[in-house]
């Protein structure tokens, strides 16, 4: 069986899991111009009603803002980070509601928001893999290890992530949050893609930014939880990681 070196140590491995957004692509570089559109948007629509969020803007999406007010940043444990689109658009509705605007017309207006925001972003195509991601899938290829993905993205909007890299022909799976009932840290996606891998849940490693990656990956049965945090001074709140890493040719392969 194929090895997989991390940090000295050597985990049995036959297949690799991997997380999209913040893994495989620059988190900030896809989704940044979507929330700061997103919320733009909302802005405008209640300053016209003289209303205002619930919340600090900074608390709406869990996004971190410069001097000019530019989303620069983003908390790794808020809901642009970690929850579907659906779940945000569900949760931006709130804020509308809030506001005074009926539930039917709220979620209406933020999925019309949303689509004028999705299309800057397929206009845009600004995905790039993370540094060292390229090589690294292809020492997997060539060691054979098959390679899935596992999201809380749709599996179209992933598929067509993927292709503005080049990379997805490496991926036998995708697994979105729309082919399954729960989403993460529930270990539906995870068991999915093993099955469509040909593997068991035990020989497969998870590699993910998000400690919901982890929680989805032991839930499931994983033989490893591997935290990606290329930031230096952060990487706490993968708690249930067996292992962080910040590069990914901190990885070793061995046949």
């Amino acid at each position: 069986m194929t090895l997989l070196q991390v940090q000295g140590e050597n985990i049995p491995c036959r297949a690799i899991l991997f997380d999209k957004d913040g893994t495989l692509l620059d988190f900030l570089q896809l989704w940044g111009p979507w929330a700061e559109s997103m919320l733009v948007q909302m802005q405008t629509w209640m300053r016209e009603r003289g209303a205002s969020f619930t919340v600090e803007l900074e608390h709406v999406l869990g996004t971190v803002h410069d001097s000019e007010g530019h989303i620069n940043g983003y908390d790794v444990q808020g809901p642009l980070a970690i929850a579907t689109i659906d779940e945000c658009n569900g949760w931006l509705a709130g804020q509308l509601y809030a506001a005074g605007t009926p539930w039917n017309e709220a979620i209406t207006k933020i999925r019309e928001f949303s689509s004028i925001a999705m299309r800057s972003v397929r206009e845009r195509k600004s995905a790039e893999p993370m540094p060292g991601l390229l090589e690294f899938l292809k020492r997997c290829k060539e060691a054979a290890i098959p390679m899935a993905v596992v999201t809380s993205d749709s599996t179209s909007a992933a598929e067509a992530h993927l292709d503005w890299m080049g990379i997805r022909s490496f991926f036998t799976s995708i697994v979105g949050c729309d082919r399954v009932t729960r989403g993460k840290p529930d270990g539906e996606s995870f068991l999915l893609a093993c099955q469509e891998l040909s593997v068991q849940p035990h020989e497969a490693v998870i590699i993910g930014d998000s400690n919901g990656d982890m929680q989805m990956g032991r839930h499931a049965g994983a033989a490893y939880t591997l935290g990606y945090c290329p930031q230096l001074d952060q990487g706490a709140h993968l708690h249930d990681a067996d292992a962080v890493i910040r590069h990914y040719n901190e990885l070793g392969i061995v046949l």
